[in-house]
């Protein structure tokens, strides 16, 4: 087994656990962790397959920008859930966690058993790369022609989420204010002018 086998393994193995990991956790902030870890080991299999740019937008754009942005709504509208980071797991918890665990462990050990029985084939789902797979021209010219309408419909969609939440967790403007005035001692100062 050589060194690109071990780290596609190790790479398809982590994105699948963060992928899993993120719809599994009840705590919105420990989600987003694992989503961003799912996106770091899919950029790692991206860089294997010769396209560089795109293990660079999934890291630069999604990692670094998108999810850090739902982390930033996360904190503003106090949707962290519970803090208890699995003290007091239900039982249904711990049942789903096992079964988890042996199926990560069944897929180790068919993926490393077809690895080790046919060496000479690839693991991957392509077998020949196109010379410009994974360029800026490539995925330029996918982007702003073929997937342009798809592309656009994503970035308002999430906007409309982001706007959405936020309306849906904001109360009556009158106890918004009183709670924004007690926050920074207006209501307070001004109690103290009226005496």
């Amino acid at each position: 087994m050589n060194l690109d086998t071990i780290i596609f393994l190790v790479s398809a193995v982590v994105a699948v656990f963060g992928g899993t990991m993120m719809i599994a956790q009840r705590n919105p902030v420990l989600s987003v962790l694992y989503l961003i870890l799912s996106l770091v080991a899919q950029a790692v299999l991206y860089v294997q397959l010769g396209a560089l740019f795109l293990g660079a937008v999934l890291i630069i754009v999604y990692s670094g920008a998108i999810l850090v942005l739902f982390l930033f709504v996360i904190m503003l509208l106090n949707l962290r859930g519970s803090e208890d980071f699995g003290h007091g797991s239900k039982p249904i918890s711990g049942v789903t966690k096992f079964v988890l665990a042996l199926l990560f462990v069944f897929e180790l050990i068919a993926i490393v058993r077809t690895s080790l029985l046919q060496a000479d084939s690839p693991i991957g789902m392509m077998t020949a790369v196109p010379v410009d797979f994974g360029s800026v021209k490539a995925v330029a010219t996918l982007l702003f022609t073929k997937y342009l309408y798809p592309f656009e419909l994503a970035g308002v969609l999430l906007l409309a989420a982001i706007v959405g939440a936020v309306v849906m967790t904001k109360g009556p403007e009158d106890e918004g204010a009183g709670a924004t005035d007690e926050l920074y001692g207006i209501a307070d100062k001004e109690a103290e002018g009226e005496k």
